[in-house]
């Protein structure tokens, strides 16, 4: 498979809001037993990054459109963005095999 990879500037990118998803759950079983699923919630479910700098063309990504962002995963444009001020929501983590090796070793 090939990839192409882009590498912008700074000055000629656009702007937008990135909205990082993970697990909703801190536990893997929420709510089992007696214990209340609410205090078991992942504080860190969400993560937005409002000033995120994307290739330029992004920019008129329609709803629904889906991009690989490098080594972050697959997004979705949002139906919440503009041109102006486009958002992306991750639909899809990428492994991070680089993290394990500069950990392991």
């Amino acid at each position: 498979m090939k990839a192409t990879l882009h590498w912008v500037p700074p000055a000629h990118a656009v702007e937008a809001e990135v909205r990082l998803y993970d697990r909703l759950s801190a536990v893997e079983n929420p709510g089992a037993g007696d214990a209340d699923f609410l205090t078991q919630m992942n504080p860190a479910s969400l993560e937005v990054i409002t000033r995120a700098k994307l290739e330029p063309s992004l920019a008129e990504a329609l709803p629904g459109s889906r991009f690989q962002l490098e080594r972050l995963g697959y997004f979705c444009a949002d139906a919440d963005g503009t041109s102006a001020a486009p958002v992306f929501n991750r639909t899809v983590s990428l492994k991070d095999s680089w993290s394990r090796v500069t950990h392991e070793g």
